[in-house]
């Protein structure tokens, strides 16, 4: 490709872009281990540094460190060798988080991406879509019969 080819952005739109994707990468740990710690709850009556430890394939100090920073932030309650617990800040998060995800999970099964890979890929998506993406995600995924694949035309 050509110099002449190649389209820039505007500096501030470009660092805006770029910006918003640095603050989602700041809010992705949070967010993944708010969802995984209400899945936990909801599972098996409680959240633990090990269970978090191992669903997420890290070690029990880096868990422990981030469920630290989690405290800071209000999103969980915890003591050392106590169970993990959401706060109400902390469940709302989760919630929110749950339904991102199920909408993406919905919209990359309704364009027939396979169920293991919709599973991965939502993973990485659904934190860095924003409200307008997700909407249409939504208004997409709805208008398609997710179980038989998408709609034949």
């Amino acid at each position: 490709m050509s110099k002449a080819q190649v389209q820039l952005q505007e500096p501030e739109l470009q660092a805006a872009t770029f910006g918003r994707t640095r603050s989602d990468h700041k809010s992705e740990v949070a967010e993944d281990y708010v969802e995984l710690i209400a899945d936990l709850i909801e599972a098996k009556g409680e959240a633990r540094v090990v269970d978090l430890a191992e669903r997420l394939g890290v070690t029990n100090p880096t868990v422990a460190n981030t469920v630290s920073r989690l405290q800071k932030d209000k999103l969980v309650q915890s003591a050392p060798y106590r169970a993990i617990f959401l706060t109400e800040e902390g469940w709302a998060l989760a919630r929110h988080c749950r339904e991102r995800h199920r909408i993406v999970l919905a919209f990359l099964r309704a364009i027939g991406v396979s169920e293991d890979v919709a599973a991965t890929d939502a993973e990485g998506i659904e934190h860095h879509v924003s409200a307008e993406t997700l909407a249409a995600l939504a208004r997409v995924a709805e208008a398609w019969p997710l179980k038989d694949g998408p709609a034949q035309g």
